[in-house]
């Protein structure tokens, strides 16, 4: 071996180990890996209605668009630890409870709908965006409502506790169109106040309302209006906060998704396709900010 060989073996030497050594810190750091692999056990979280995300399929078990994800990970993660028998629990959350049970250890990743907020940030980590989301108005097929100015003096809806009622009193406001904004209690309520007539339209995000649309069987009957807020929610898989080590692992076998087309396969699936059990078609393409996030990942909260 000549100098100039020996010295570029010694380079590529160091740097290897700098990179495994920075790797095994990485892992040593990682609470949540180190419970994994003393329990042998992965438990996922999942929601039980929130469709096509996660929900409870006709077995009575958890299916949806974050919960393929979620499996896919599991994998990666099974081959990162070398936990050839590691067990894949699930642990049903709710709205008011997903936070809290990541943050005491019963949950190891939460694979929901769970918008990435700067609020939520400072409990809780999120991974790259898996999903992105816009406030759009929803009104009739039938109706001559064909733009935002057509709300006003109408009477609209907005779910009760939803991120989007601050944005429509603003668009309200900042526009000059008087329409009066009522409140239902469920998002099933606010579709239903649509259809019976009594809401000119209902403000809410693209996903929730092409669910509830495609579920009546008469999807057909409503349209979008364009989305002139410009406000885009995107959503992400949530873990415990400050688990660098095991958000890393997880980022990376969602970009892998991404980079291989797995994710796009995955999206098409749960979007563009008929889903369980009624198998309603929700026609929700992929939008151009999350196509622009699945080139180029990233947990960010702006475009």
């Amino acid at each position: 071996m000549n100098s100039i060989t020996k010295c570029k073996y010694i380079i590529f030497a160091t740097i290897s180990a700098a990179i495994c050594s920075y790797t095994n810190v990485a892992d040593a750091q990682s609470r949540t890996l180190d419970k994994i692999r003393s329990s042998n056990t992965l438990t996922l979280g999942y929601r039980q209605s929130s469709v096509p995300f996660s929900y409870l399929g006709a077995e009575q078990r958890p299916v949806g668009f974050s919960i393929d994800l979620c499996n896919a990970i599991a994998a990666d993660i099974k081959a990162k630890l070398q936990l050839p028998k590691l067990q894949i629990a699930y642990q049903a959350v709710t709205a008011a409870n997903r936070i809290p049970l990541l943050q005491n250890g019963t949950v190891d990743i939460e694979c929901g709908s769970t918008t990435n907020t700067a609020d939520r940030q400072q409990q809780v980590d999120f991974t790259v965006a898996t999903f992105a989301g816009a406030p759009t108005w929803m009104t009739k097929s039938g109706s001559a409502i064909q733009t935002e100015d057509d709300l006003k003096g109408k009477t609209v809806v907005v779910t009760q506790g939803s991120l989007n009622l601050g944005l429509a009193k603003e668009i309200n406001e900042n526009r000059h169109l008087g329409f009066a904004i009522v409140q239902a209690s469920e998002q099933s309520q606010s579709f239903m106040m649509l259809n019976s007539g009594r809401a000119a339209a209902w403000f809410e995000d693209n996903i929730l309302e092409a669910g509830l649309a495609a579920g009546s069987g008469n999807a057909q009957s409503f349209k979008y209006l364009s989305n002139t807020a410009g406000q885009v929610y995107y959503y992400g898989l949530m873990l415990p906060k400050g688990d660098a080590g095991f958000k890393a692992l997880v980022d990376d076998s969602l970009r892998a998704q991404m980079n291989s087309g797995r994710f796009l396969k995955t999206y098409e699936k749960w979007f563009t396709q008929p889903i369980p059990p009624r198998q309603d078609n929700l026609s929700l393409p992929m939008s151009a900010e999350l196509k622009a996030r699945v080139a180029k990942p990233s947990d960010k909260l702006t475009p």
